[in-house]
């Protein structure tokens, strides 16, 4: 053949993939969807009837399941079922912040939709302190979940966020995916983002069908990956009653019951020596008799083989099989279900019952997702357009949340923010500059658009010039000399440091708090050189032990931007030259190095005097700090003022006398379960704090408010955080922040045996450096 030949060939071949290409564009445009009105068999469907209760939907086609094709559908990757018109279906998708390439259930590459709007990494997010913030967030994601599902590029819409574990350690590679430390801030996320993933209002009303379906996870007391041998699918967390309550547990019950969300997954680890995908009192006991869940329960990938081959738990994988069916599991992630699912019923350990009940929950919610109705894209939500994907609307939430999330911890003689006028020429140093993958975090989809701090900073400053000194994040390997060159010739110098996901990720825990590698003496040798006390921006998702630049006076001022997202860099330039006034508090508490000689398997939160065990988290945690929760200065200077007719007593007039507890004879204290519903909801305070900006700038400030007991014996708290709200103030403005308390919710603690109690007496309220003082009088 000629070349001409060989031309006409090619281009006829090239015509033949792209009208193939179209073609399969135009199969997937269509979302998968069961009761095809074109289908003659849909009508004989009794699960297609949409004005039947989908409880009697459910049924309907259950029954006409044969045994295997019932098997089928216990595992995350469901076929479909080609005789009834029900297509296949993907329960795993991920939208930690931002729709996420992880799971089987979102397609990105080749398609009409190429990106998602990548927000920043949860716990930069929660240290804005902003519940609609992120209501917002979710929000946004669910709308850009049913776009995508609505152009073909999705099989399902239960996406396994959010994770909503207490961020106990801070060795922990995960603990950048969490709210943070404290509960009452994971609960009030988890409520708030899952709200509006799932489509309600930030109130709670569901308006009709699920947008999406949030599953919040990983329960419970999950929150170590692989530490000194130690690994997240054997180790068993021994957890005192008095911590499952006050600590691990509040997120996941406030998720089910105020959140609503229509999941929960169960984690890999033991708790107390069962896997918790086993634990009947924890899943059905508790999640879906005791709290409520309308929904089902998945287990994380791999969870129930591992109750087998990991922890052998199990003598057998049937034996596996049916721990977790009966213990209220109804997906599987993984193929084991469908392996060894009918052995199981051969040798009794589960009967066909078993499996009806799990089905149940699951095409439940398939149904109330709207995927049995006929074509979704009839639905109201079935409008939702690509154009909506990467909206400017979703971009600029983005930039708002990273903005509202960085913390300024350190700005000696106010040298920020910068003012452009006076930079003439700017230093950029470090591996975090311009590197796109260290501004994501995990569990991350392909950003609409990344704007690295490097790209911001020289859009604004014309002489920028950038040397990264380290040659990776773990910087093994330096080049100071260029660095301190460079430090020494510009009028600024920003340096962009900490961690990335080679340091911390899943499966992954620290051993260290301190820098990695030479990063330490990078900095340190910059800011000597430099003209002017230099700028440190860190970016990492756990905390870090800085106090040598804490202490460094060339050490002029310091940002934390956790893993800010797409728009990280534009946020961060923001900060640095005024555009922005800087209000994120930390949401978890900043140890020292030598706080990791505390081995990362010990699950107390209280700490032991006796052994010298200091206990954790701001609550807990009795030894020396870099930074403290709920840290985080401002360009403008606030404060704070309990308004002067506030209440100072609440009068509990109830039949009940007070008992000392067990541990505390020296205590008068109410059961909190004996007094009541009725009794606790008479039990109202409202505190109103009076809140100043006294400029120069106006900002976005967060108000943290807080309780104490006169004591910290007995296991009490430190203090605990009760609520918290963010207002906008302009320089010299004053507002009346409300918070309305339960004194059995807000002013009770729990004792030994995880029991909640109200303490007779004196408790005090604090904001800032503000104390008032409210007495519980019978």
């Amino acid at each position: 053949m000629g070349t001409r030949g060989l031309i006409f060939s090619g281009a006829l071949l090239l015509l033949l993939l792209l009208l193939l290409a179209r073609t399969v564009l135009v199969i997937s445009a269509t979302p998968p969807f069961a009761c095809d009105p074109a289908n003659p068999s849909t009508p004989t469907f009794g699960f297609c009837q949409t004005t039947l209760p989908i409880d009697k939907r459910v049924s309907d086609l259950i029954s006409r399941l044969t045994l295997e094709e019932k098997i089928q559908q216990l595992d995350d990757q469901a076929p479909a079922i080609p005789r009834l018109g029900v297509p296949k279906y993907n329960w795993w998708s991920e939208a930690l912040h931002g729709l996420s390439n992880g799971g089987h259930g979102m397609h990105f590459i080749g398609l009409t939709i190429p990106n998602a709007t990548s927000f920043p990494q949860v716990i930069l997010t929660a240290a804005s302190f902003n519940p609609d913030l992120w209501y917002r967030i979710g929000q946004a994601i669910g709308v850009e979940a049913r776009a995508l599902y609505n152009a073909g590029q999705a099989d399902g819409l239960t996406f396994w966020s959010p994770n909503v574990n207490i961020f106990r350690d801070p060795r922990w590679g995960r603990g950048q995916e969490t709210p943070g430390e404290d509960p009452t801030t994971a609960s009030k996320y988890a409520v708030s983002f899952v709200r509006g993933l799932q489509g309600d209002s930030p109130t709670g009303e569901r308006s009709g069908q699920l947008m999406t379906s949030a599953c919040c996870k990983h329960l419970t007391a999950y929150d170590l990956d692989r530490w000194n041998g130690s690994v997240r699918y054997t180790f068993d967390a021994r957890v005192t009653a008095q911590d499952m309550e006050d600590t691990f547990q509040p997120p996941f019950r406030s998720c089910v019951e105020q959140g609503r969300a229509t999941c929960v997954m169960c984690s890999y680890n033991r708790v107390n020596g069962v896997p918790t995908c086993a634990d009947y009192n924890l899943l059905t006991k508790q999640v879906k008799k005791t709290w409520g869940l309308d929904g089902y329960i998945a287990s994380d990938c791999g969870a129930v083989s591992m109750i087998y081959d990991s922890s052998h738990y199990a003598k057998t994988p049937e034996e596996a099989i049916g721990y977790a069916l009966k213990a209220g599991l109804d997906i599987n992630c993984g193929k084991f279900m469908h392996q060894h699912a009918g052995s199981a019923i051969q040798k009794g350990n589960i009967s066909e019952s078993d499996i009806d009940r799990a089905l149940f929950n699951a095409f439940s919610l398939r149904m109330k997702l709207g995927l049995f109705n006929g074509n979704p894209q009839k639905l109201p939500s079935g409008n939702i357009p690509p154009s909506q994907v990467c909206s400017t609307e979703h971009k600029n939430l983005a930039l708002q949340a990273t903005q509202e999330g960085i913390v300024l911890l350190k700005n000696t003689d106010n040298i920020l923010p910068l003012a452009k006028s006076n930079v003439t020429s700017l230093g950029v140093i470090g591996p975090n500059a311009d590197a796109p993958p260290s501004l994501m975090g995990n569990y991350n989809g392909p950003p609409c658009e990344v704007i690295t701090p490097l790209k911001a900073l020289q859009s604004s400053v014309n002489n920028t010039r950038f040397v990264a000194g380290c040659n990776i994040v773990a910087c093994n390997a330096t080049k100071i000399p260029e660095a301190v060159q460079l430090a020494s010739s510009v009028d600024y110098v920003i340096m962009f440091m900490g961690l990335d996901q080679d340091q911390e990720q899943e499966g992954l825990d620290r051993t260290d708090l301190v820098l990695p590698g030479m990063q330490q003496t990078l900095i340190s040798k910059v800011a000597e050189a430099a003209k002017k006390p230099i700028i440190l921006v860190l970016l990492s998702g756990g905390p870090l032990d800085i106090t040598f630049a804490k202490d460094d006076p060339r050490i002029g001022a310091i940002l934390w931007a956790g893993y800010p997202g797409e728009a990280g860099g534009s946020a961060i330039s923001s900060i640095i030259f005024g555009d922005h006034n800087p209000g994120g508090k930390l949401p978890v508490t900043w140890y020292p190095q030598e706080f990791t000689k505390v081995p990362m398997t010990d699950m107390r939160m209280r700490p032991d005097p006796t052994t010298g065990y200091p206990g954790r988290s701001y609550r807990f945690y009795t030894g020396k700090t870099v930074y403290q929760f709920g840290y985080g200065l401002s360009y403008s200077n606030y404060s704070y003022e309990f308004e002067a007719k506030a209440a100072t007593s609440i009068y509990l007039n109830n039949s009940l006398s007070p008992q000392a507890t067990s541990n505390d004879l020296n205590t008068l204290s109410y059961d909190i379960a004996s007094l009541g519903f009725h009794t606790c909801g008479d039990l109202k305070v409202s505190s109103k704090v009076g809140v100043k900006n006294h400029g120069p700038m106006a900002g976005k400030h967060p108000v943290l408010l807080f309780s104490r007991s006169p004591s910290t014996e007995h296991g009490r708290p430190v203090k605990q955080l009760v609520g918290f709200q963010s207002v906008h103030l302009e320089a010299g403005e004053s507002t009346k922040v409300e918070f309305p308390l339960s004194a059995c919710e807000h002013l009770s603690r729990v004792v030994n045996d995880g029991k909640r109690v109200l303490d007779k007496g004196s408790h005090f309220l604090i904001v800032g450096d503000e104390e008032h003082q409210i007495n519980i009088i019978s």
